[in-house]
């Protein structure tokens, strides 16, 4: 028999409130009256609830919610408001557990815990599952960085604490962490790390205990909030002594004995390209035509591995470290500046070591042979993107010296990059162009600009030749059956496919392929069907965010993303540990002739260190993330009540993400919607106004203006401009007081975060972007 949704949904969320409470059909009448349910569509809905077994009845007349005793171990994810959400572990597709603020069991954000399930979930309004912390097994969390705030001296000596830390991290600034006085005792506004001794308990449910470890700076000095971000993440700063004399005591120059063994190139005029401010250089490209029509293309990467000899004191720190950090006012090497800016880094006119892979491919883009060996070569030339561009549009008279020389071999290198980006547009490979956004800072490191630029031939150019260095290096040692390390980018999930599709489809595309058997060339097809249409973007940003996350593997899982069978990271020693574990194989295959005590020695690491590599990838994305939040929203502060141009770039039950034309993010939340009362719909991502029925949907253009900018948290906060709206209060910064609605933010969907606010720069939030899976 046919059910009307609504009244099943509204039946049934009665039952999951009072999972223990009998109830008889008179009292759910009462309370089921507000929402206008008729006696006979209750009675219907209780037959068809008992028949699915959601509630179980006693024969007498009375119903109650029918009995939940499953067990889960999962993530805790905390929201400030007191509730949270677990996520199951190994099931990526669950739903995710709500847990309530008096079911939490003082559990903190990114414990491992055990959950009882106390109310299944709701499939007739989406709310998820209802759970309860009944044991917590590891704690998630070990030190955090925060603000000291010193006690008084009574309160000292009545305390035994100098003082407490409140952490810069929105899931834990309602907790104060007490400091004892025989440690380090910073100033009052110090920014320090502090490492966890005590957890909240249930006579203290918002104190902790620690010790401080190490103290930043004040809060208020240049650069402080930015090192607060990157202790928080444990990205290393200091260099173990042992480590700096290793590196110290490499000399700044090629010995003799050192070219022994090597292929010496230093008559071909190889180039690096890189950007304007780039200060190490480990990848050179040389190109010519050969008799009989082909290229020869030669890429050449810095030698690292000869110089970070394994379980020496600088390859246990480069290990630890996992890769370089870029931020937007300094880089946190993985290597010591003696070495990644000087022997190991390729400068003009001066010899270095390197790893050489040749290649001869086809006018159409073909690889038919290759050869990986070490060579020693001299670069001819410091070349930077911008002057590439130009030299590949622009007669050699209007040139600089340099560049008019070079721009033979600039131009066809551009052919050559062109034929093989058809050769992977023709097995699949997804290519999305995004424009990159560089926050500009004074010397103080205040955001005074945010700049945009857009990959040219040049950008395009060096990365398919990379490309194709990395896909050479992993096929060729896949072939010699030995251990490796490769990149890896596995096919993405059915559901989450089938939900783009579904999203799609919505827009008018006929996608005509199985989400249980997606091939990279079925997205990529979406994405040509919209080139140059206003949907581009938003197709763009959803297929992204239905990927996987790129990682390291001892096995060759493929690559999805470039449509590619085999694919490794060999172009990066300088920056990537992946990079240098990998030239390390090379040499020691090479040397060994392939020895089966070679193949015994590698074979047990690499799980670990593909494990380790990826995860300190992660926080390397989310340190740079968070510090370009920071800045952006620092920058944004300048602009309060100001309108802007937006795009709507992702819409939740809580509202709707949006970008401005600078790539800067924020929120309209949905307290601010206050036309009308708007529904979400998952499926197609968008909100409904009940009775305008105005929709909003990604990729929707509309004006809006800045109404908060929390630079502490990094939220912006944002309502859509109506210039013929009366003009509203505001508060002492200038800002919007917004209205607040006491709503539970459809807390039973995948978007977990039921707080106000909070912006995400491009290519950040999911991780998305080129670095998300290439």
């Amino acid at each position: 028999m046919a059910q009307d949704e609504r009244v099943l949904a509204t039946i049934l969320e009665i039952f999951r409130h009072n999972p223990q409470r009998k109830f008889r059909v008179n009292q759910l009448e009462r309370m089921s009256s507000r929402d206008h349910i008729k006696f006979a569509e209750l009675v219907k809905a209780l037959t068809f609830l008992e028949q699915e077994k959601q509630i179980v009845t006693d024969g007498n007349g009375e119903y109650q919610l029918a009995s939940v005793d499953t067990e889960i171990t999962g993530i805790f994810r905390a929201n400030e408001k007191g509730f949270g959400f677990v996520r199951i572990d190994d099931e990526e597709n669950a739903d995710d557990i709500f847990v309530g603020p008096d079911n939490t069991m003082l559990a903190l954000d990114s414990d491992h815990v055990r959950v009882k399930i106390i109310a299944n979930g709701n499939p007739w309004n989406g709310k998820g599952p209802e759970g309860k912390v009944i044991e917590i097994l590891e704690r998630g969390v070990e030190t955090l960085v925060g603000e000291f705030h010193p006690l008084t001296d009574v309160q000292v000596k009545l305390s035994g604490f100098c003082g407490y830390v409140i952490s810069s991290n929105k899931k834990f600034k309602n907790y104060k962490i007490y400091t004892p006085v025989d440690g380090i005792t910073p100033q009052m506004g110090d920014m320090v790390k502090v490492s966890i001794s005590q957890y909240p308990t249930e006579d203290m449910p918002e104190n902790m205990q620690g010790a401080i470890l190490e103290t930043i700076g004040n809060k208020n000095d240049p650069g402080v909030d930015i090192m607060s971000i990157v202790a928080a993440h444990d990205i290393r700063t200091e260099w173990p002594e042992d480590a700096m004399k290793q590196a110290n005591e490499i000399p700044d120059h090629i010995e003799q004995g050192e070219l022994d063994n090597r292929v010496d190139i230093r008559d071909q005029p190889a180039v690096t390209i890189d950007g304007d401010d780039s200060k190490d250089f480990d990848d050179a490209v040389v190109l010519w035509k050969l008799p009989n029509g082909n290229y020869h293309l030669g890429v050449h990467i810095a030698d690292v591995a000869h110089y970070v000899k394994e379980n020496s004191p600088l390859d246990k720190e480069a290990y630890q470290r996992g890769n370089s950090t870029y931020l937007v006012d300094r880089v946190i090497p993985m290597l010591p500046f003696r070495l990644s800016n000087g022997i190991c880094s390729i400068n003009e006119g001066v010899d270095r070591l390197v790893l050489s892979c040749d290649m001869e491919i086809t006018p159409e883009g073909k690889r038919v042979a290759y050869d990986i060996h070490p060579s020693v070569m001299r670069s001819h030339g410091r070349l930077t993107y911008n002057k590439v561009n130009e030299a590949l549009t622009k007669p050699a008279s209007e040139l600089e010296e340099k560049y008019a020389k070079l721009q033979p071999m600039l131009k066809e290198m551009a052919s050559l990059h062109e034929a093989l980006y058809n050769q992977r547009h023709d097995r699949g490979a997804i290519d999305f162009e995004e424009p990159e956004a560089k926050i500009i800072v004074d010397e103080k490191g205040k955001p005074v600009d945010i700049v945009l630029h857009n990959r040219g031939t040049a950008e395009k150019m060096i990365e398919s030749f990379m490309l194709l260095a990395n896909e050479t290096v992993a096929e060729a040692f896949f072939k010699k059956h030995v251990p490796f390390l490769y990149r890896v980018h596995e096919t993405p999930d059915a559901e989450r496919i089938q939900s783009f599709f579904e999203f799609v489809s919505a827009l008018g595309l006929n996608i005509k392929a199985d989400p249980n058997d997606v091939k990279p060339i079925d997205l990529q097809k979406v994405v040509t069907k919209t080139l140059g249409t206003p949907e581009e973007a938003v197709v763009q940003m959803v297929m992204l965010r239905s990927l996987k996350q790129a990682h390291y593997s001892d096995e060759p899982l493929g690559h999805f993303g470039i449509a590619a069978e085999f694919y490794t990271h060999f172009t990066s020693p300088i920056r990537r540990y992946s990079d240098l574990m990998v030239h390390r194989m090379i040499h020691e295959y090479t040397d060994s002739n392939l020895s089966e005590d070679t193949q015994k020695h590698f074979g047990p690491i690499l799980p670990d260190v593909a494990e380790q590599t990826s995860t300190q990838e992660r926080k390397s994305i989310d340190t740079e993330r968070e510090v370009n939040d920071l800045k952006m929203t620092e920058f944004m502060s300048d602009h309060v009540g100001e309108h802007f141009d937006a795009v709507i770039s992702s819409v939740t039950s809580f509202g709707m993400f949006i970008q401005l034309p600078n790539t800067v993010e924020g929120l309209i939340h949905i307290s601010n919607l206050t036309d009308d009362f708007y529904n979400f719909d998952e499926k197609t991502l968008t909100l409904t106004g009940r009775g305008t029925h105005r929709q909003f949907k990604i990729g929707m253009p509309l004006k809006v203006t800045l109404i908060n900018a929390n630079v502490e948290q990094h939220q912006l906060d944002f309502e859509i401009y109506d210039p013929n709206a009366p003009k509203k209060e505001h508060n002492d910064r200038g800002m919007h007081r917004p209205r607040r609605r006491d709503d539970r933010f459809g807390r039973g969907s995948r978007n977990r975060d039921g707080n106000r606010g909070g912006h995400k720069s491009r290519n950040s939030r999911d991780n998305r972007g080129r670095r998300r899976y290439k």
